[in-house]
């Protein structure tokens, strides 16, 4: 079972998370010191025994707690903060449990990257989660100019110690003027979102900046495409032989442009 944790506020948990902390048999916790503090918040008594579950030891944990499963224990996994399996340990066991064909379902919750999209007053029909990008500044560019053609809405993870070398790079790869929402400790006391164009968001994170942050950067535009763009590949077919109207209607259809106009813009350029 995973089973989704506050991202800041206690009153967000679920009263079915309340139910398993009391019921389970093994909880894998990412910090078994913050699931306990998270317990005391809650006025929840943990019954079961408590195992760490976290980056370094995942891989060889993960058959544990599936042969504990595979028992008859009730399993239970979280993390620090919001659903386990996102951008955080959890995969790896779910992936582990099915092979095994051990049942695995989860508890919902709250979520960092569904809040900061409803939050940032972006498009959110349709967005790509891409969680923390590297941490070296060639690394983090190449990551990004990967990204430059994306039309989602975009959610990354950021630290606050590197949300200005990131905002800039981002700036200088999607361009000043792209869209974008930096959100700051969701549902804390001091939540804080920040929209606007990346350049009005670096200057933002200039300053003294605490808390996990969140954030959702706009799509880029759709290109649209030209007949006259693709005239060059339509002469190069006819000089292999290919009919003028053929080699218009070939390239037409792969590129998604209108036979007819291209077909005219090419007699003209011929």
């Amino acid at each position: 079972m995973l089973a989704a944790t506050p991202i800041g506020d206690p009153d967000d948990a679920s009263p079915r998370l309340r139910n398993l902390l009391a019921r389970a048999d093994l909880i894998a916790a990412e910090d078994t010191r913050r699931l306990r503090a998270l317990a005391v918040r809650l006025e929840v008594s943990i019954g079961g025994r408590v195992v760490s579950y976290h980056e370094h030891n995942e891989a060889g944990r993960g058959d544990d707690l599936v042969r504990a499963a595979q028992d008859g224990q009730i399993v239970l996994v979280v993390t620090d903060a919001g659903m386990p399996a996102v951008s955080d340990p959890g995969y790896r066991v779910v992936r582990a449990a099915a092979e095994a064909g051990v049942p695995v379902t989860a508890a919902p919750g709250p979520s960092a990257v569904l809040t900061a999209i409803a939050l940032s007053g972006l498009p959110s029909d349709r967005f790509c989660f891409e969680g923390f990008l590297p941490r070296k500044a060639g690394d983090r560019r190449r990551a990004l100019s990967a990204l430059a053609t994306e039309q989602r809405t975009m959610v990354f993870f950021e630290s606050p110690h590197r949300i200005e070398a990131t905002l800039t790079a981002m700036a200088g790869v999607f361009g000043e003027a792209r869209q974008a929402a930096a959100c700051r400790e969701l549902t804390k006391t001091y939540e804080e979102v920040c929209r606007g164009p990346l350049a009005e968001l670096v200057e933002w994170a200039s300053g003294e900046m605490r808390g996990e942050l969140t954030v959702v950067v706009a799509g880029a535009a759709p290109v649209v495409s030209r007949p006259e763009d693709y005239t060059g590949a339509v002469l190069e077919r006819v000089a292999s032989g290919e009919r003028l109207k053929d080699a218009a209607a070939a390239v037409a259809t792969a590129v998604g442009v209108s036979k007819r106009e291209l077909y005219e813009a090419a007699l003209r350029e011929r």
